[in-house]
């Protein structure tokens, strides 16, 4: 049996396609970290509300129930805040 030759674009690209998912990968899960709701201070969110604000450091107020900071993974509902504990999906809260 002859040896299979791969044409070096096949294997760069496939390089590419695992590179790519390891990225995303990582950068969805926060690489080990999760979003935890309500427990950013004013102005200290990491990235969209719910409530239309786009990007990070845009909460209007602290612990917005509908922004979100990157915490270490199993660690944010035991996050007291003075308004309540932190929570894996947004929270009802007056902005």
């Amino acid at each position: 049996m002859g040896k299979t030759i791969f044409p070096v674009s096949v294997v760069l690209a496939a390089s590419l396609i695992g590179a790519a998912t390891a990225a995303m990968t990582s950068t969805a899960a926060g690489g080990e970290q999760e979003k935890c709701y309500g427990v950013a201070l004013k102005g200290q969110n990491d990235c969209a509300t719910v409530t239309g604000l786009h990007c990070a450091g845009t909460s209007t107020v602290d612990y917005q129930g509908d922004s979100w900071k990157l915490v270490p993974k199993g660690t944010c509902t035991a996050i007291s805040t003075p308004l309540g504990l932190g929570s894996l999906t947004p929270i009802d809260r007056p902005a």
